[in-house]
């Protein structure tokens, strides 16, 4: 386990121990209008996962500038490696009584929510109250986050789903299923690596492969409460996943000595031809890179048979966040139709949306319809078809810190 998440376990646990009941905070609001009215011309500080320069541009330009004209609110993005840095700043804070943070907004999902909503780090429920959330989403895409109940505690931002990127120009058909990719990179050595977790990608990597070497994905939902994972499911299988790991590690890209610390790196090796394959948490993310100039036009996307996991992503408001009312205001806007539009755009992110297609008006439908997700986006009946739940989150530790453990300090 790194020193962070070491630390963030420590602090959790006496928080843990230590809390007496949820807090939900001091600030609550009924009128929206007025909300609105008391966040007009504040400072919003938004931190999130700060790993992507497109991502980024699109907050730092499109969402603040909207921001800006519609409220007057400036948006501070707070760059950062993984969420569990602030869910560890957040925990210290709580710790010490302090009233007033330094974040108003945080972008989380998974086993970082999870922590946080255990030890009472976040104000809630809040999302009901959201306007835009009842008119443009269904209920159902917020109601659970890794498995775990997210009970209004954080809003939906986007959806996301696993694609694996290769260059069409090299070669015609790419591996359908772990078993051929394993097969492949033994056959060409040295032209395949994945980022080393934490780093999320490379993490999302094992956890499909997880699923392929112990059976399939729907045994770790059976008889599952939404909190309290099967330990002895995760160990009866969790040899496989290493073994196959140590079995293609030799074959990887500087021949296993060293994986890319991010997916950033790993897109630098496959952009210059270093790598035949990278990986990315959303479909139309290549599409994006061609757009750029950064991808050839040749590059196009694949998804394994039946095993491309897929989540929702969220904001989350720390329970110590000094504008609250500033920060409700981003996470509706965040819902409007508009900006889901934006954020679609491959040309801005391509991020998937979480506004029901059915609650849109004709013209927003349309405009939604006409939207291009790219040449490299697979269609929406190849992904869905072959979408699967992310892993219940308390397995996700057990994945990461098992990695480290079995393959890279084995």
């Amino acid at each position: 386990m790194n020193f962070t998440k070491l630390m963030v376990a420590l602090v959790l646990v006496i928080l843990l121990f230590s809390c007496t009941g949820e807090d939900k905070g001091e600030f609550s609001f009924t009128n929206y209008s007025e909300l609105e009215k008391t966040a007009m011309g504040s400072t919003v500080s938004f931190y999130m996962w700060g790993g992507s320069p497109q991502i980024n541009t699109w907050v730092g330009d499109h969402l603040g500038r909207v921001l800006q004209e519609k409220y007057e609110i400036t948006l501070k993005m707070v760059p950062l490696n993984d969420a569990s840095e602030f869910i560890n700043k957040l925990a210290t804070e709580k710790l010490a009584n302090l009233e007033s943070g330094s974040a108003d907004l945080i972008w989380i999902n998974g086993e970082n929510f999870k922590n946080a909503r255990q030890a009472d780090l976040l104000y809630g429920p809040y999302v009901e109250n959201l306007p835009n959330f009842d008119a443009f989403t269904d209920s159902t895409v917020g109601e659970y986050d890794f498995g775990f109940p997210v009970q209004g505690y954080e809003a939906p931002y986007g959806k996301a789903q696993f694609v694996f990127e290769w260059d069409s120009a090299s070669f015609d058909t790419p591996p359908a299923s772990f078993s051929e990719l394993k097969d492949w990179i033994k056959a060409n050595p040295g032209r395949f690596t994945y980022p080393q977790p934490p780093d999320f990608t490379g993490s999302a990597f094992l956890r499909q492969l997880f699923y392929e070497t112990s059976g399939g994905w729907e045994q770790f939902f059976e008889g599952f409460d939404g909190e309290n994972i099967d330990l002895e499911l995760f160990q009866k299988h969790e040899q496989k996943l290493w073994d196959y790991l140590n079995e293609i590690e030799p074959f990887l890209w500087q021949e296993g000595r060293s994986y890319p610390k991010t997916i950033t790196v790993l897109e630098t090796l496959f952009s210059s031809g270093e790598v035949d394959f990278a990986m990315y948490y959303s479909p139309s993310h290549a599409s994006g890179k061609i757009l750029e100039g950064e991808y050839r036009e040749s590059v196009r996307t694949f998804v394994m048979d039946g095993n491309s996991i897929s989540n929702t992503h969220f904001t989350a408001i720390p329970f110590n966040a000094p504008n609250k009312a500033g920060a409700l205001v981003v996470s509706n806007l965040l819902l409007s139709p508009e900006v889901q539009l934006s954020k679609a755009d491959p040309v801005n992110w391509g991020d998937l949306p979480v506004v029901s297609y059915q609650k849109l008006s004709e013209a927003q439908k349309g405009e939604f319809d006409e939207l291009d997700f790219g040449v490299a986006t697979l269609p929406v009946s190849v992904l869905s078809s072959n979408s699967v739940p992310e892993i219940p989150s308390g397995y996700v530790e057990l994945i990461e810190n098992g990695w480290e453990a079995n393959v890279l300090n084995k």
